[in-house]
């Protein structure tokens, strides 16, 4: 993508008497970021957007508001929300595509279920799976969504938020008791979750269904930022937490960083 704009492609359109300029607009302004520009300032929207300043900031404002845009005060980014926006194109994106043999290969060393999610809202969102038996009563596809706050790859990409955006996150977020274990105190979800930065990692054991248990790592990109979660799931009956933490967690942290690796080439 050039910095020459991302809108003129749709000016031959523009005479149409079904063409929605607003519309058009909006998509230029998501457009404009790209792997080399991941965080733009409004005035680097408007110009790579094509598009008035003011009109930039009303287009930026709204998609914060809707979760798919997100500001420090001075730049905006987008979020792994705008996936929704291209769920058929996922099978295309680098990230699921990288990941996959990965995951195949740790799923294979532990005959286990691996996953990859991305962090949407207060919900995870499945990028990428390597099922080996059913072990959830819903079954888990690539755009299967659960609350974050009660899954190990959700608690592991909360704890990459600042401060701020976490205790947004956790004031807003609707925490329901799914088992007898979930955890539904904000303040103590908060202590997991600090626990969790600290230490690189996350179990969780029964609280999003009983008798399930994962283990979760996330996986940072270029930048040093985490992209996505990778987890490995299992079952009480088949694997003590003992076995998780001695075993299989220093094959999933392996997994991640040698996904890292190739997401650094990238």
């Amino acid at each position: 993508m050039s910095d020459s704009g991302v809108a003129g492609d749709a000016v031959s359109s523009e005479h149409s008497a079904d063409f929605v300029q607003s519309f058009a607009r909006g998509l230029a302004v998501i457009r404009a970021f790209d792997a080399e520009h991941p965080e733009l300032t409004l005035t680097e929207v408007a110009r790579r957007a094509e598009i008035p300043p003011a009109a930039a900031r009303r287009f930026l404002r709204t998609l914060e508001a809707l979760g798919y845009v997100r500001s420090d005060g001075r730049s905006f980014a987008l979020t792994p929300r705008v996936l929704e926006l291209g769920f058929s194109y996922l099978s295309a994106l680098s990230l699921p595509e990288i990941m996959q043999p990965h995951l195949e290969a740790l799923s294979r060393d532990l005959g286990e279920s691996v996953s990859a999610a991305v962090l949407a809202g207060d919900d995870i969102f499945y990028i990428a799976r390597v099922p080996t038996r059913r072990i959830m009563t819903v079954g888990i596809t690539i755009g299967t969504r659960f609350p974050a706050v009660a899954t190990s790859m959700g608690r592991v990409l909360l704890a990459q938020l600042p401060g701020d955006e976490l205790d947004a996150v956790l004031r807003e977020a609707h925490v329901d008791a799914l088992t007898e274990r979930t955890v539904t105190d904000a303040r103590e979800l908060a202590e997991q979750i600090s626990q969790v930065r600290e230490q690189g990692w996350a179990l969780v054991d029964g609280e999003l269904e009983i008798g399930l248990r994962s283990l979760a790592a996330p996986v940072r990109g270029r930048d040093g930022s985490v992209a996505a979660a990778i987890n490995v799931s299992t079952t009480a009956s088949a694997t003590t937490l003992e076995q998780l933490r001695d075993d299989y967690l220093p094959k999933l942290l392996t997994t991640a960083q040698v996904i890292e690796s190739e997401l650094r080439l990238l």
